[in-house]
């Protein structure tokens, strides 16, 4: 146990060295928040560079969206939706499922209003924005941290992250999103995604920082794509 908290000390002087603290998942499962998936397709991968990602795991673009006419969003609440028996969410306390639910809405509030006005009433400039926590999973804090200093753990759990796209012993998140014209109800945008943590040794005593990491990412990257489809200049990429 000594060696273990030497570990977690030394890890923490050392710190991530900018290393990637979230990484997208393989797959991921439909929860049936989004109700029709029938448009949707999976997404894109960028060949680019390696480590870039294009966009979520399954995504429906409206080709006709006019998305320069959009000044406002709408944010809903975002919700905790649980459909399916072996949910890892039934393991979250009421108390926590609370708490990310508010921690995603704020980090999509506090992104999106960099470049627009939030409102919640509808009208013809307004993007109504609905989004649906439906798994999140804790990782355990201590085997996380000494499975990424210790090159034989460091092992194993790179062969979970190539077959899953998440490490072994890290938290992982999924959430589902759409975007419809508030005036008219025209679907805009929807995706689901799941997400799970890296081996960087950012965050690692915090069990939940792998799924808050996620959520950062997220709304990051929903600004992003809204800056790119409305043709902005200056869009910002976030970083994994």
């Amino acid at each position: 146990m000594r060696r273990i908290v030497g570990i977690v000390a030394m890890c923490l002087l050392l710190g991530a060295g900018g290393c990637a603290s979230t990484q997208e998942a393989k797959s991921v499962e439909k929860s049936g928040f989004l109700g029709d998936y029938s448009l949707l397709k999976e997404g894109a991968r960028s060949t680019i560079k390696e480590g870039a990602e294009d966009q979520a795991l399954w995504i429906y673009k409206n080709p006709a969206a006019d998305w320069r006419k959009y000044k406002r969003i709408w944010l809903d609440p975002v919700t905790v939706w649980m459909s399916q028996k072996d949910s890892q969410l039934k393991d979250v306390s009421v108390e926590d499922r609370q708490r990310l639910a508010a921690l995603l809405w704020s980090k999509l509030d506090e992104s999106l209003r960099k470049d627009y006005q939030m409102t919640s009433q509808p009208g013809p400039d307004v993007i109504r924005i609905q989004a649906a926590i439906t798994e999140a999973e804790s990782s355990n804090a201590v085997l996380d941290t000494v499975t990424s200093i210790v090159p034989q753990t460091r092992l194993l759990s790179g062969m979970k992250s190539l077959g899953t796209g998440v490490s072994l012993f890290t938290g992982s998140a999924s959430v589902e999103m759409k975007f419809t014209d508030a005036a008219t109800g025209t679907l805009l945008v929807a995706a689901v995604d799941r997400r799970g943590g890296t081996k960087s040794l950012s965050g690692v005593t915090n069990s939940w920082n792998d799924v808050e990491e996620a959520y950062r990412f997220w709304a990051e990257k929903v600004r992003y794509r809204a800056c790119q489809w409305r043709g902005g200049m200056n869009c910002v990429e976030p970083k994994a």
